[in-house]
């Protein structure tokens, strides 16, 4: 079944416990061995596989049964959105201000003015 089809938290922990039972049973071992490999207790395996446990067990379970290749399709890195990367940069100026221009030129050039008095 997919997850996709699966409504509530509780169907969706359950199917992944599922598959990761039927991952084990595939490899032919035990809840105790798995527990093992995995530094975690048979109950641990047990509650995983009836889609309860933590996040940290779970990746566990997952080395132990050497699928840790199915975390990026599990979750696939998400990319910073072009719009928010725009959100956060801030206002960027689109062109000078012909106000704004004249202004600053005229100081420089009065700066400049003082500055080169050669008496003339």
């Amino acid at each position: 079944m997919k997850f996709s089809a699966l409504k509530t938290p509780d169907a969706m922990g359950r199917e992944l416990g599922e598959r990761l039972k039927q991952s084990r049973l595939n490899l032919n071992l035990t809840q105790e061995e798995v527990g093992l490999s995995a530094g975690i207790s048979r109950y641990t395996v047990k509650n995983l596989e009836q889609g309860r446990g933590s996040v940290q067990d779970l990746m566990a379970l997952l080395i132990a049964l050497e699928n840790t290749g199915q975390l990026d399709n599990l979750m696939p890195p998400q990319q910073v959105s072009p719009i928010q990367l725009l959100k956060l940069r801030g206002q960027m100026r689109k062109r000078a201000s012909s106000a704004n221009r004249n202004t600053v030129l005229d100081q420089k050039m009065n700066k400049v003015d003082k500055e080169e008095d050669i008496g003339w």
